[in-house]
């Protein structure tokens, strides 16, 4: 699978229309700029044939912890492991940048995807825009 894709940074306002389309689909464009998007890296999963965006994530370093936030593959392309090829990405970068714990805010239907990866779910859960959450971690050696 990995000869077929690439990840590769984007610019912020490149994530926002598949975040919007796969996460926010009934929401204004705005809903899903984040505050910080400016401080984070931002990554795209490309398909090497048609170098056609399928997937992004963005990633935000704070001392010793690394936040992915907005992880989506476009809706025409899930279920054919490009989620996990990013979030397996996620963690080699963290390693890399050898930060202690990785965590996100994941939807709480979503919780079993991560927990494949070796996530945690903590007990703080919170509801936004109708959604329930779970905050998941990973701690790294």
């Amino acid at each position: 699978m990995n000869n077929s894709l690439i990840i590769k940074p984007i610019n912020a306002s490149e994530t926002w229309p598949i975040r919007q389309k796969v996460m926010y689909p009934n929401m204004d464009i705005e809903a899903v700029k984040l505050p910080h998007d400016h401080q984070g890296l931002h990554l795209g999963l490309f398909k090497a044939v048609s170098n056609k965006i399928i997937g992004i994530v963005s990633i935000f370093i704070d001392h010793n912890e690394l936040q992915f936030r907005k992880l989506a593959v476009l809706e025409n392309e899930q279920g054919l492991g490009y989620g996990s090829y990013l979030l397996r990405y996620v963690f080699e970068y963290a390693q890399s940048q050898q930060v202690q714990r990785v965590w996100c805010n994941a939807r709480l239907k979503k919780s079993k995807f991560y927990q494949q990866f070796g996530m945690i779910s903590t007990d703080n859960h919170y509801k936004k825009n109708n959604i329930d959450f779970v905050i998941m971690e990973k701690y790294l050696e």
